[in-house]
């Protein structure tokens, strides 16, 4: 074929010379011709993509997101492929791309023109789709300035992917600090203001003092009467974040009592211990739902000495009714009509083992009617999303994906020890899905 090509084009040079030009330099200049087009073809049938294979042949799943998203960074552009070989991306051919897949041990595979037309064909006519991927997306993790003795999957999951992020706290988003960034992470806080319901269990340990202190003198420079009613404030501005078009991503006990705090904006529903006055003993009833993004009418646990929030979590983890782990399963959504929930879907395994955090699943009895559930474990989701406004939230459920029981005081998982895992990559998938063009759908 290439020949014939390279045939055609010697044909058309000569036919193209000058009437009455002598047959020697007609047939020299074929051969310029012929010498250009040889020069040409090596070029033309080196690889012109670089697929980054997601399914079980990856060497390094969670550095692949990185390797992805520092493409986009430097101003290039890349290709998801759903449902392709565990969603694999296509990256451009580069020296920079190649040399840094080979720092960040990520395989890559060269696609020739061929190759890539053959990938294109398997896409556009299966449970598939190419969504364009366009820039990097701006990060902010939400998060206390010492936040021992906890460690957080979601920075932990960044931090080993190499990408960027900034901190953000209270000052910053009362003061409107969101509006910086597109995607918000909500690091495990208690955004009802009861320090996690800890405050009896670790009376007196330093990190719970320390915790105390910073919340107080937040809540006290920032204006408010207590910590309870900044975690409030702090939940109406993230609310209005997405609202307005951000991307919210929120892990275990923050997306329950982001929840709470949202339905309870005029209920008391805190302990004496964080705000000086019992709580209201019927904040069930009296709570506003209609405020809430994910949940309606959980009852709350308002006793100080039950470790549990609501009803909202199935597993309530530090009670005597704790239910114990099981597995979940993801959803199999249609890449061309659901592309975002099957963006965010995007695995080698479709059924991954559960693990605990302060909110470790979501009753499905209490989802809102329109909430997308991504994954589920019986009556349980673990892993849920929803639009409101111009944005969108996702929680999912538990503490460490690789730390089924995970405690306070544990070390960190080292993900060097897990670059394959199935549960940080849902995590990551959250974090290039806001990079996606918008595309109608198909009718």
């Amino acid at each position: 074929m290439i020949v014939r090509t390279w045939l055609v084009g010697v044909a058309r040079a000569v036919r193209r010379t000058e009437p009455g030009v002598p047959v020697p330099r007609r047939l020299a200049l074929c051969i310029a011709v012929m010498a250009t087009m040889a020069a040409v073809a090596p070029a033309a049938l080196s690889a012109q993509m670089l697929l980054v294979p997601m399914d079980r042949g990856q060497a390094d799943h969670l550095k692949a997101y990185g390797l992805a998203y520092s493409v986009l960074e430097r101003d290039g552009r890349a290709e998801w492929l759903l449902n392709f070989q565990g969603g694999s991306f296509l990256l451009p051919d580069t020296e920079a791309v190649r040399r840094r897949a080979a720092l960040m041990g990520v395989t890559i595979q060269s696609v020739g023109v061929a190759e890539e037309a053959r990938i294109r064909g398997i896409v556009a006519n299966s449970n598939m789709e190419s969504v364009v991927l366009e820039k990097a997306t701006s990060i902010a993790i939400y998060t206390p300035p010492n936040s021992a003795p906890w460690d957080d999957a979601v920075t932990m999951a960044l931090d080993y992917a190499e990408i960027p992020y900034d901190k953000v706290w209270d000052y910053e988003v009362i003061q409107d600090g969101l509006e910086d960034y597109e995607w918000l992470h909500l690091h495990h806080e208690d955004f009802t203001g009861q320090y996690s319901k800890f405050y009896i269990t670790y009376a007196g340990a330093p990190w719970l003092e320390d915790e105390v202190m910073r919340n107080e003198e937040a809540a006290s420079t920032l204006g408010f009467a207590n910590v309870p009613a900044l975690k409030k404030a702090v939940s109406r501005a993230i609310r209005d974040y997405v609202d307005g078009g951000g991307f919210l991503f929120a892990m275990c006990s923050a997306p329950e009592t982001l929840e709470l705090a949202l339905a309870a904006t005029s209920v008391d529903i805190a302990a004496a211990y964080s705000d000086g006055t019992p709580p209201d003993p019927n904040a069930s009833a009296n709570v506003d739902w209609g405020r809430a993004m994910a949940f309606h009418d959980a009852l709350i646990q308002v006793a100080p000495s039950v470790n549990a929030f609501s009803d909202i979590d199935g597993h309530q983890v530090n009670t005597p009714w704790k239910k114990e782990l099981g597995a979940f399963t993801l959803f199999d959504f249609s890449a061309k009509f659901d592309p975002v929930p099957a963006m965010l879907t995007q695995s080698h395994e479709s059924v991954l083992r559960d693990f605990y955090g302060l909110t470790t699943s979501f009753a499905i009895d209490r989802l809102k009617p329109g909430v997308v559930q991504l994954a589920v474990e019986g009556v349980w989701a673990k892993y849920i999303h929803g639009n409101l406004g111009e944005g969108t939230w996702t929680y999912y459920g538990g503490h460490d994906p690789e730390d089924p029981e995970h405690q306070i005081g544990d070390p960190p998982t080292d993900l060097a020890l897990h670059p394959n895992s199935p549960g940080y990559r849902l995590i990551l998938n959250n974090v290039l899905f806001p990079a996606a063009k918008k595309k109608k759908l198909k009718t």
